[in-house]
């Protein structure tokens, strides 16, 4: 964790076999003036490996953090895997989740299934970890894109544009099925803020800081 104890909080959700660490160059600028938790999701580096996974799961971990550490009100940030966590957890509680921003993440539509290839060596994660939640990801629980439109969240979708090999026209539905959602791109491919750092970080901090418009 960085920034001061008094400050409003905020959660980073790293992609699929990424670690907390991921978020290196986002952190220090976000805790100039927020409170920022970088978590690992379970079957990811330094969280437990249990050996059952699921999306639920994940969701279930992060609000257990919050409960533990009497966070009542967060904003989320989320780059793929930890975006579907973070608008789960939106959906699923709406009131917790203040401000949210989705990295290049789409709509929850069935998609047609590949059989991923393990590396060699040692992983910084549970194998088994990415087969049961890519299943979950070529075929979501229908409720997922149904519970859409409970999110009460401002929310700020960062798109990577054409060279993302996630469909770009999914990124657009999410955004646009998220009630007061907005896109904007930023054309470096999936891996937004690490491609683009400087760019990534100040969409997300002037996105996190500006008051909301009134009505």
């Amino acid at each position: 964790m960085s920034g001061g104890p008094d400050k409003p909080p905020v959660l980073l959700l790293h992609a699929l076999g990424k670690d907390c660490a991921d978020w290196g160059h986002l952190v220090p600028v976000l805790a100039r003036d927020r409170r920022v938790y970088a978590l690992d999701l379970r079957g990811h580096g330094r969280s437990d490996w249990p050996g059952e996974y699921s999306l639920e799961l994940m969701r279930a971990d992060v609000r257990r953090f919050m409960d533990t550490l009497g966070l009542d009100r967060v904003d989320l940030v989320g780059h793929s895997l930890g975006g579907i966590v973070a608008y789960l957890l939106a959906q699923e509680q709406p009131g917790r989740v203040g401000r949210m921003v989705l990295e290049d993440v789409a709509a929850p539509r069935p998609r047609r299934p590949t059989a991923p290839a393990r590396p060699d060596g040692e992983l910084p994660f549970d194998w088994e970890m990415v087969l049961a939640v890519r299943k979950q990801i070529d075929t979501p629980d229908p409720a997922w894109l149904a519970g859409l439109d409970r999110i009460t969240a401002r929310t700020l979708v960062v798109a990577g544009g054409p060279g993302s090999h996630v469909p770009q026209e999914g990124v657009e539905e999410l955004a646009r099925r998220i009630p007061g959602g907005r896109m904007v791109t930023l054309p470096v491919g999936h891996l937004v803020h690490e491609a683009a750092p400087e760019p990534f970080a100040a969409e997300v901090k002037a996105f996190l800081t500006t008051p909301p418009r009134r009505p």
